[in-house]
């Protein structure tokens, strides 16, 4: 966890940054993270774990081995939807946990959901690693999260880091 004031990739500014990557490429730290996940949906019927690029893929896939199932990712194409390219297939009624990195908007896990929809998938869970929502958001679907961290997160426009005058930094790939 970062401090300073840093864009997200929601375009959302904050005084907190969650480096995910320090995690991830932890296997040591990431391991039992995705075991807490996949413990918490198991014996609810669910058939495939999907993620979004980049860090959900990389942490569906390790809840999908935990769980003994396949894992699929959804990534952005030019219009700037997700979809289920190279061979990914969603069966109509297929029970779905879709899994991700760092939850502040939701924006991906929608994006995500969306591309689950349009093959009729059954989405039974979202599990995240940090929750740093700071109101709790509801996809329709149930949620857990490694860690509920509620973080301030403002638009630009009415940032107060901004007018303070802080350097913002992106620390991003998005």
């Amino acid at each position: 966890m970062l401090k300073g004031h840093f864009l997200l990739t929601s375009g959302l500014h904050s005084p907190v940054y969650w480096e995910k990557f320090r995690i991830i490429e932890n296997p040591a730290a990431a391991v039992p993270l995705c075991r807490m996940i996949a413990d918490h949906f198991k014996g609810r019927g669910i058939e495939l774990v999907v993620g979004p690029t980049t860090g959900g893929i990389i942490l569906a896939f390790e809840v999908a081995r935990q769980m003994g199932l396949p894992a699929a990712f959804a990534e952005k194409v030019p219009s700037g939807e997700r979809e289920f390219r190279r061979g990914f297939t969603i069966r109509p009624g297929q029970k779905i946990l879709v899994v991700d990195d760092i939850l502040t908007t939701g924006k991906s896990i929608r994006e995500v959901f969306e591309a689950v929809r349009k093959h009729r998938g059954d989405i039974v869970g979202v599990g995240v690693m940090v929750d740093r929502s700071e109101v709790p958001l509801d996809f329709g679907a149930q949620l857990y999260s490694c860690l509920r961290a509620a973080t301030p997160a403002y638009q630009p426009e009415a940032c107060p880091l901004c007018r303070s005058g802080l350097p913002l930094t992106k620390p991003g790939s998005s």
